[in-house]
């Protein structure tokens, strides 16, 4: 919440005569202390003497308020900065000390009812005239529901803040940070301002996985205390501002010793949701083995990988148009072969790195790669196959349907020529 939300409903103080400044200011001492008597009086849960600094903060309210009205209508432009900081404080202390709203605001209406009690005894007195009293009627209500709201204001911030509220609060602030389409900048500004977190520029979402079955999610994991986190849900995550450090990860990694984490890139806070959401799917490619499987992943280490594997069902209608050729094999003789050319494309068609790759002898490489050659022909000579069929095995696509591995298997013959050059499609 924001101290300035009264001034958005400014009373119309400039449109009254600078005179009654002159004329109320001799008033004010004793109107503050005829508002706090009547506070006291008719409101039990202030009863209590107000000799200590709890009074004090009382009695510094009226005595503010009254004087910055009258301020006002001296000159409208006076800074309101210092009334309305006493104010929000009044309102903390109000929660602090264990009062309802509906108390806190009773008090500002009894003190709008005395103070107009008095302004329509001076105005009598002074012969101001009735259209000048109304004006001077709607300016004092305006005021004093302007400071009842910086309050109230005050009062929600201080309850916020309260171990199980606070708590809450930064949960609403996390899903309001992850919205998608990005909440109002505005509101998350004012949430933020509510429970204390300083709003970053850039900001880093984590999920988190248990490492087991047995491990039970809990809310209370001791971290950060300018991360945001959720951690008792069917998909724990946090949200930390900046870039993860080496001492920031060192840090999670003690305070959740029994969840991986996924890290997503650094973002603006207004993206920050798409960074998870990568953060989340290199998660499920880890579970899969496309992604290695390690305590600690970083989306922004596998960007092509997420980006192949974004859309399943267009890698698979992909996959099953580039490897159509090798429908009539066993599933073992296609993933022998695929496995191949996977190799051929990474090493660029050199025989001896393909077979150190897969450990396998330099003749088997040969043998294959005429069988690739023989399956695809001049879609291995055509850059634009060969982008396609590399996207598709770097998505990890399962084998097509073959035939049965019990139907007779396509022997892997290993001839030996008596010079057998090394093969490079091109």
């Amino acid at each position: 919440m924001s101290l300035e939300r009264g001034i958005e409903h400014a009373a119309p103080l400039a449109a009254l005569p600078r005179k009654l400044a002159d004329i109320l200011r001799p008033e004010l001492g004793s109107l503050a202390n005829e508002i706090v008597d009547e506070i006291r009086a008719t409101i039990p849960a202030y009863a209590r003497p107000l000799d200590g600094p709890y009074g004090k903060s009382i009695r510094a309210g009226v005595e503010y308020a009254i004087t910055l009205f009258v301020a006002q209508i001296a000159d409208p432009t006076a800074s309101k900065e210092q009334s309305h900081e006493v104010h929000h404080r009044l309102g903390q202390n109000e929660m602090r000390e264990g009062r309802s709203l509906d108390t806190l605001q009773s008090a500002y209406r009894v003190g709008a009812r005395v103070s107009w009690r008095r302004i329509m005894r001076v105005g009598r007195r002074s012969g101001l005239s009735s259209a000048v009293m109304s004006q001077l009627a709607d300016a004092m209500l305006a005021f004093m529901d302007e400071l009842a709201s910086v309050a109230l204001d005050g009062y929600l911030e201080a309850k916020a803040r309260t171990a199980g509220a606070l708590d809450t609060w930064r949960r609403k602030l996390l899903h309001l940070v992850l919205e998608t389409p990005p909440a109002p900048s505005k509101a998350i500004a004012e949430l933020a301002q509510l429970t204390g977190w300083t709003v970053p520029e850039r900001a880093t979402p984590v999920v988190l996985r248990p490492v087991n079955d047995t491990v039970r999610p809990r809310r209370h994991n001791v971290v950060d205390s300018d991360v945001l986190a959720e951690l008792d849900c069917a998909e724990p995550r946090l949200v930390i501002p900046g870039e993860i450090s080496g001492a920031r990860l060192a840090t999670l990694q003690a305070a959740l010793p029994d969840y991986r984490l996924s890290i997503g890139p650094c973002r603006p806070l207004d993206s920050v949701a798409d960074s998870l959401r990568w953060a989340r799917d290199a998660l499920h490619l880890s579970e899969r083995g496309i992604v290695p499987c390690r305590r600690v992943i970083r989306a922004e280490d596998h960007l092509a990988t997420l980006l192949v594997n974004a859309d399943t069902e267009l890698t698979g209608q992909l996959r099953d148009r580039l490897f159509a050729p090798l429908a009539e094999m066993t599933g073992k003789q296609q993933e022998r072969l695929l496995e191949t050319l996977r190799a051929w494309l990474d090493s660029q068609g050199n025989v001896v790195d393909i077979a150190e790759r897969l450990q396998v002898h330099p003749q088997t490489v040969r043998y294959r790669m005429r069988q690739l050659q023989a399956t695809f022909g001049e879609h291995l000579r055509d850059p634009g196959a060969r982008f396609e069929m590399e996207l598709a095995l770097r998505a990890g696509v399962a084998p097509l349907a073959g035939r049965s591995a019990t139907e007779p298997a396509i022997p892997e013959v290993l001839p030996v020529p008596r010079r057998s050059p090394q093969w490079t499609p091109g």
